[in-house]
């Protein structure tokens, strides 16, 4: 399982970002934004109901945005869900709770910071 406080480590070190707490009515909803103010990342607790996840506790999830055929192939996969909250073709809900595999989660989010910095 990967943390919140692995993902924001990580994103310091490697990008020099920290996360920004912009929403009052969801006060642990962290937004990952480059330098530029383009959101790379979104770090959500989520009702597990909401995300269509057995039970009710809540579970911390990341949204990044990714390719549309690649997005498609990682929802075949357990714990990759449509964006929440997002478009749905261009982000991707990664369920921070499952067995996701570490080394894809952080080249998920590399690949969603290259795609805002192009922008």
């Amino acid at each position: 399982m990967v943390t919140r406080k692995e993902i924001f480590t990580y994103t310091e070190d490697n990008y020099g970002v920290t996360p920004e707490y912009t929403f009052k009515q969801y006060p642990h909803y962290a937004a990952l934004k480059n330098r530029q103010g383009k959101w790379f990342g979104l770090i959500m607790n989520v009702p597990r109901e909401k995300l269509g996840l057995t039970g009710k506790a809540e579970v911390d999830v990341l949204d990044v945005k990714v390719d549309p055929e690649l997005s498609g192939i990682l929802r075949s996969k357990p714990g990759y869900l449509p964006g929440y909250h997002m478009n749905k073709e261009h982000w991707l809900s990664i369920v921070l709770d499952q067995d996701t595999d570490r080394e894809t989660l952080f080249q998920l989010l590399d690949g969603s910071y290259q795609s805002v910095i192009k922008r």
